[in-house]
């Protein structure tokens, strides 16, 4: 879980945190705003593997109202988060 974050309609937002597989290279981050229907892509092939990564990812709601944000890695072997992490955005006009 990723801690709630207050957010206005027209402003961006960024969400913050840490990926670590305990030593299994995490290649990607993917982030889904939609259920998990769809998921964004940030590489990170280039971090070290025996280090978590730091993670940001910015948001523009367009609308009022309750946003969950998913977040999950990807290591080099192809192997997903089995269960995303969440994080909760609240909108106002």
């Amino acid at each position: 879980m990723i801690a709630p974050v207050q957010g206005r309609v027209g402003q961006p937002v960024t969400f913050e945190g840490y990926a670590d597989d305990y030593g299994n290279h995490i290649v990607a981050l993917e982030f889904s705003l939609d259920g998990g229907k769809t998921w964004a892509v940030q590489d990170t092939s280039n971090s070290n593997p025996d280090l978590m990564i730091h993670w940001t990812y910015t948001y523009t709601p367009e609308e009022e109202g309750t946003y969950q944000l998913k977040v999950r890695s990807v290591t080099e072997d192809g192997r997903k988060t089995p269960l995303a992490a969440v994080a909760e955005l609240f909108v106002e006009a």
